[in-house]
């Protein structure tokens, strides 16, 4: 059955193909996004569109946690210069730099703070009144499910179960409700790279969500299409229930699995970007999802990395190599670099080290990198 939002899709992309344009074909899940951050085709390609009506490419750092200022050899840093205040912290350090380095937006906050086999875990979501202090654009992860591909402790949920049905109205309550009506918010993300399809060595022992040996045949493709699409359905309605205004950027998929087009056609009703990490080859991964689905692609997660002694840098001149290829997607709507912020003694990497020291060579060729995106999309829009 074809929908009226995936007839809207097929005519945006047969449309975009010949180079014309029809105003006001972009359809997402939203109920009502003229003050929100929304999605449009403008100049022959889709842009995310601000509360203002101005397009927007974004550019987002992940992975912002000040943890990192509260070892025991550096606390002083986070008591005396910020007086052991969040508040400080945001307007005074990470507001003021992801500017100076050209970033609009906070990509994802969550930083990794244990990589352990027994309980590889990530810090806690921003407040409300977080992303307030910040007074930036910002996306959101909501903690529907935990099939995350470094998830290693908890089994597989049931999507049809009646405790999942009643866990996700629980999260859409407690983290949406709350955001409901902020234009500072472009969108929600779920999960960090689902195991649809694959696994990692140390979360061998649940498997992963759906048999990929059953793609040999129509009928196991059929029941995977019916699993994701009982999951995007019941996520989606959560979200909906109190939060009808904001996009929804849906699951974070890792371009670099095996990932197949059920799971996309299930999602495309009830997410309005296809969101990737990609580490490899975030070009060519985007361009070919754009063409196979029509569907705005976000690069959301990834990086080049140098390896130092101790730790790894962020390869500057790989995160402008990318972005220049994405410019030339017209699918492409933004690109969201694992920095992190600080760099902690987990992930080992950040454009700050833990004594607020900036990694000068990365930054400069990143802040270049951004503006040259951005002086891209002026040029674009006129």
């Amino acid at each position: 059955m074809i929908t009226r939002r995936s007839f809207i899709r097929q005519l945006s992309v047969g449309v975009g193909a010949l180079g014309l344009e029809i105003p006001g074909v972009a359809s997402t899940t939203q109920a009502s996004n003229t003050d929100f951050f929304r999605l449009d085709q403008r100049v022959g390609r889709w842009w995310l569109i601000t509360p203002e009506g101005e397009p927007f490419f974004s550019l987002g750092l992940n992975h912002i946690d000040p943890a990192t200022l509260r070892y025991a050899e550096n606390i002083h840093i986070w008591r005396e210069r910020y007086g052991n205040s969040m508040q400080r912290w945001l307007q005074e350090s990470v507001r003021p730099n992801l500017i100076d380095w050209g970033f609009n937006c906070i990509g994802w906050n969550q930083e990794v703070i244990s990589r352990k086999r027994t309980n590889h875990r990530h810090s806690r979501h921003f407040t409300y009144e977080e992303y307030q202090w910040l007074n930036m654009p910002y996306c959101a992860q909501l903690p529907f499910a935990d099939f995350h591909q470094w998830e290693v402790e908890v089994r597989h949920p049931d999507f049809f179960s009646e405790g999942f049905v009643a866990w996700c109205d629980h999260v859409a309550r407690e983290h949406c409700a709350p955001l409901a009506n902020d234009p500072k918010l472009i969108g929600y993300f779920y999960v960090d790279c689902p195991i649809w399809l694959h696994i990692r060595e140390d979360n061998r022992w649940k498997g992963p969500l759906f048999d990929p040996k059953k793609l040999e045949s129509p009928g196991g493709r059929d029941e995977l299409k019916a699993l994701a699409t009982q999951y995007y359905k019941v996520t989606h309605e959560a979200i909906r229930r109190y939060d009808p205004n904001h996009l929804i950027l849906g699951d974070r998929y890792e371009a670099n699995e095996l990932l197949t087009i059920e799971i996309m056609e299930a999602a495309r009703p009830y997410v309005d970007v296809l969101s990737f990490q990609d580490f490899r080859d975030p070009i060519g991964h985007l361009a070919e999802w754009h063409r196979q689905t029509g569907m705005p692609v976000l690069w959301a997660d990834g990086s080049g990395i140098i390896q130092m002694d101790g730790y790894r840098r962020v390869d500057g001149q790989w995160y402008r190599d990318v972005l220049a290829g994405l410019r030339k997607n017209p699918g492409c709507v933004g690109a969201h670099l694992c920095g992190a912020y600080l760099r902690n003694r987990v992930r080992r990497k950040g454009l700050l080290d833990e004594n607020e020291q900036p990694d000068a060579e990365a930054i400069d060729i990143i802040r270049q990198a951004n503006q040259e995106t951005t002086s891209w999309v002026k040029e674009q829009v006129g």
